[in-house]
């Protein structure tokens, strides 16, 4: 962790401008092709969903302004995010929240992730919640347009909330192709429209670079 001098930043006025908004939280929607990620996934009995996952936490840490965040009043930058996403139990229509590390590559992560989500009998672990996290949803069942997510905006502190939320939809077939919309929640404070094209063009890097499957 290293904290921000602020009035060095070259953010600063971006950061004093949305600092004084009600409602600093923005959302934004765009189709990725998961072609890839889906064809390394699914031959190697590994989950789609939690590759996703280490794919886009993978891409996200790349970009520093994901990595910042505002901790009792002081702007900081992580040395990493980690995920904590929702995850449905064997059997069961009730999600819960599981909290990864995000260490090792794709396969080790997925299998981690697994563990750990069969394990968790709890909804939630509240010892590993931080503010050092990205949320991760899916709607699986329906193609993804849009997302928000709830937040307790008269709860004190509410408007240094900086942890990303990220969710997508159902894979679809596009001329050829398997896509998806991914939706974004972030703090206007930190994040820029920049930043999340950034992110975006690392995440496609990152799948495209995935070895494919041979037999």
């Amino acid at each position: 962790m290293t904290k921000i001098d602020v009035d060095r930043w070259e953010r600063r006025e971006a950061y004093e401008f949305f600092s004084r908004i009600s409602n600093p939280f923005y959302m934004v929607t765009f189709r990725a092709d998961v072609t890839p990620l889906y064809a390394y996934t699914k031959p190697r009995g590994l989950s789609f969903y939690k590759g996703m996952i280490w794919a886009c936490t993978e891409a996200l840490n790349s970009v520093e302004a994901f990595r910042m965040a505002i901790r009792d009043g002081q702007v900081i930058l992580l040395s990493r995010r980690d995920p904590s996403f929702t995850d449905l139990g064997p059997g069961s229509g009730q999600f819960r929240i599981v909290t990864v590390p995000h260490t090792g590559d794709i396969d080790s992560f997925c299998r981690e992730a697994d563990r750990v989500s069969r394990a968790q009998r709890s909804f939630i672990d509240p010892a590993k919640e931080s503010d050092a996290l990205v949320y991760y949803s899916c709607l699986p069942w329906i193609e993804l347009t849009a997302l928000t997510n709830e937040r307790d905006l008269s709860a004190p502190g509410a408007l240094d909330d900086s942890i990303p939320r990220i969710a997508w939809g159902k894979v679809t077939e596009e001329d050829g192709r398997k896509k998806l919309g991914l939706s974004m929640e972030v703090n206007h404070r930190l994040i820029d429209g920049i930043h999340i094209g950034q992110f975006a063009q690392r995440l496609q890097e990152l799948m495209e670079g995935l070895e494919p499957h041979t037999v």
